[in-house]
């Protein structure tokens, strides 16, 4: 027992810890299992907690150990020991410019595939190279005004690769058919510009306004990266439409020479011709049954995305290996309560007693424990701890905090703690959410209303997005939250998602998503305006772009990929959800539910009342008539 009790002093005093709460220091049993074979001690070293500050597990344990009976084992468990152990359990993770490496590689040999030709393959990569070290530029700047989240790096190396290339994909696909068409380089960069730039802008517009729209949610970890993110499609936009032009007017027809892949690979232009041409026809005679099929796809997914728990994870489903683990493990199998890695804290003001405080809250259904520790008084105010009898993440701790808090009314004391904390964060998220989503559906209403001269488009767009995001949570509640396939990551069922990462996702997703509709709609309303047929409209418009969008998919999939390999399990589910969503929405979306809603939809597609055009400033355009093949 006294060597114990020295063990405690030994740690206390290394750690310079400002607050520390065991057996010794206050008498409570809390601490001691119902076999008296086990007890743990409360440690809060002094100082802010940072992003790189270390929990110094490690060396706890071997000072503890030292001088105790044989037999005796030490473990140093927490939260923030959990979250280390995490880090490195998990496969830990590269470091960013590794992960950028990884990723471009990637895209490289796909771009191989796409383009065949090695200008051609090398431009994006060009393009990328230089958005995402200017965007980092702009962070730097940024962080001299404000904290930014250390996730956003990683962002920016992956989300900045896969943006910048899907842009510049775009704009060289563009700019090869132009001169396919016989059109000289000068005409052909002019017809770019027109057409693929102004769907750039739009597109980067999209993504931009769904990542802005986090400055509107009360909490500075959410707008750092709202901020940061936002620097992402800006400046891929930026370099898209300023250094792309430049390369593509230097390489002219050259951009089409060094052959990589063998002739019969190489895009030889007229994409009606080829399977997505073919696909489009197929979609045009049977658009209910492709309609029906992608719903029920849909539908499925989206389903299950309904029982998506925004919480973050109990702590018994934090993967890792090493002292963390072992000590949770330990103070399960000795019933002892994981709530006391997750405890409350009552703030007594002036006037307040603790220890009858303490006495309310061990009345509590729920609380298993709670101590006022004498040494844990600064003047007038002191703090009071209190265990609850669950996991602070478990379904039943949002009823604990309301008895807790019901029992302290009429005292001096409030209450607090990282349940209550993470509580508060949930209620910050979601109950300023609407407001996030009302800001970005009007603004992208407004945005591609202007650029499809359409309000049912845009009706559709933004409609086929949210259901594509209900589709991606889906596929992350399947895969995290219930455990299928998660083992993959070394991460067991984790019951809930992280509550920041649906936020995440809808705004990356949402805008990114808008990209590819913007691809292909802005050929489609380009056919229709040039032919004044809706099913040649749809069939030009996905045969051209079906290769374009599936391509960007799979880069900005595959970046996602390489960002799930990111140390920490919560970047993980983040990842994953978005490369899932990425390639859904490019193949279940953009290639079944889009051109079949437009089919049904016939002329309506194009309807826009005479007034919208005034408001949004829409200059008027000489229409071509609608052909007798949209009355079928």
């Amino acid at each position: 027992m006294f060597a114990i009790r020295a063990a405690t002093m030994r740690v206390a005093k290394a750690n310079q810890a400002e607050l520390t709460s065991s057996y010794f220091s206050t008498g409570s049993l809390a601490y001691v299992s119902g076999d008296r074979h086990t007890t743990f001690m409360e440690i809060y070293p002094s100082g802010l907690a940072k992003f790189d500050t270390k929990s110094g597990a490690k060396a706890m344990r071997t000072l503890a150990s030292a001088g105790l009976p044989a037999g005796t084992s030490v473990h140093v468990t927490g939260h923030d020991p959990l979250e280390e152990a995490s880090t490195k359990g998990s496969g830990g993770g590269p470091s960013v410019l590794l992960e950028g490496i990884v990723g471009g590689f990637g895209a490289l040999i796909i771009l191989l595939f796409v383009f065949g030709t090695l200008p051609a393959v090398l431009m994006p990569i060009a393009v990328a190279i230089a958005a995402i070290l200017n965007t980092f530029t702009l962070v730097w700047g940024l962080t001299y005004l404000t904290n930014v989240s250390i996730i956003v790096q990683f962002l920016i190396a992956l989300v900045g690769l896969g943006v910048a290339i899907d842009y510049a994909l775009l704009m060289i696909f563009r700019f090869r058919d132009e001169l396919r068409e016989g059109e000289d380089v000068e005409t052909a960069l002019v017809e770019t510009m027109t057409h693929a730039g102004r769907s750039v802008i739009v597109s980067g517009s999209t993504v931009a306004v769904g990542l802005l729209s986090l400055v509107i949610l009360p909490l500075p970890f959410v707008r750092s990266m709202g901020l940061g993110g936002m620097l992402i499609p800006a400046v891929s936009v930026l370099a898209a439409i300023t250094l792309l032009p430049a390369l593509l007017a230097v390489l002219g027809e050259r951009i089409n020479s060094v052959r990589l892949l063998p002739k019969r690979f190489v895009d030889r232009g007229h994409p009606e011709d080829g399977a997505w041409g073919r696909w489009a026809r197929l979609v045009l005679r049977h658009p209910w049954r492709v309609a029906a099929a992608g719903v029920a796809i849909v539908a499925v997914l989206a389903g299950i995305g309904t029982q998506l728990t925004p919480n973050e994870a109990q702590l018994k489903n934090f993967p890792g290996t090493g002292t963390a683990i072992a000590g949770r493990d330990s103070l399960a199998a000795a019933g002892i309560s994981p709530g006391v890695m997750k405890p409350f804290y009552v703030l007594v003001r002036k006037g307040g007693k603790p220890q009858e405080i303490a006495a309310r809250l061990r009345t509590v259904p729920g609380i298993s424990g709670a101590v006022a520790p004498r040494a844990w008084q600064r003047g007038d105010t002191s703090l009071v701890q209190a265990f609850p009898s669950i996991d602070g993440a478990a379904p039943g701790i949002q009823g604990i905090i309301d008895r807790a808090n019901a029992a302290l009314k009429g005292t001096a004391g409030s209450l607090s703690g990282t349940p209550a904390v993470d509580r508060d964060f949930i209620h910050a998220i979601y109950g300023n959410f609407p407001y996030v989503l009302a800001f970005v559906l009007l603004m992208t209403l407004i945005l591609l209303a202007r650029a499809f001269r359409s309000i049912v488009l845009p009706l559709k767009a933004v409609i086929l997005n949210l259901v594509s995001l209900a589709a991606a949570f889906g596929i992350v509640v399947f895969i995290f939250q219930q455990g299928h396939g998660s083992s993959l990551w070394n991460i067991t069922a984790t019951q809930a998602i992280p509550a920041w990462i649906p936020l995440m996702i809808f705004a990356f997703l949402f805008g990114l998503s808008m990209d590819y509709e913007v691809f292909m709609l802005t050929r489609m309303r380009e056919a229709y305006d040039e032919t004044g047929s809706t099913e040649r409209a749809i069939e030009l418009g996905l045969a051209r772009t079906g290769k374009l969008v599936t391509s960007a998919g799979l880069i900005l999939m595959f970046a996602f990929l390489v960002l799930s390999s990111s140390p920490g399990y919560e970047i993980k589910p983040f990842a994953i959800g978005l490369a899932a969503g990425i390639i859904f929405d490019a193949t279940v979306i953009r290639a079944l539910l889009v051109p079949a809603l437009m089919r049904l939809l016939g002329r309506a597609n194009w309807w826009m009342p005479q007034w919208t055009k005034s408001v949004l400033l829409i200059r008027k355009r000489e229409r071509v008539p609608e052909t007798a093949a949209d009355n079928v």
